[in-house]
């Protein structure tokens, strides 16, 4: 049987903490940041961890 291939494009978005949760990027700082306040886009550069049944797919997309 062949080897699982690891999703290129979740590898690139999510990672894994020393613990083994999945920790992503939030949503919404990417662009048209200006209207947004200063509170808002501060609070969104903390990387979020991943919910458990969201964490369940994207481990197996990692091949972990």
């Amino acid at each position: 049987m062949p080897k699982m291939k690891t999703n290129a494009g979740a590898k690139k978005r999510f990672k894994v903490t020393g613990t083994g949760k999945l920790v992503h990027r939030q949503a919404g700082k990417s662009h048209l940041n200006e209207h947004k306040s200063s509170r808002r886009t501060r609070r969104l550069m903390v990387d979020d961890v991943l919910q458990p049944a969201d964490a369940r797919r994207v481990r197996r997309m990692l091949g972990i």
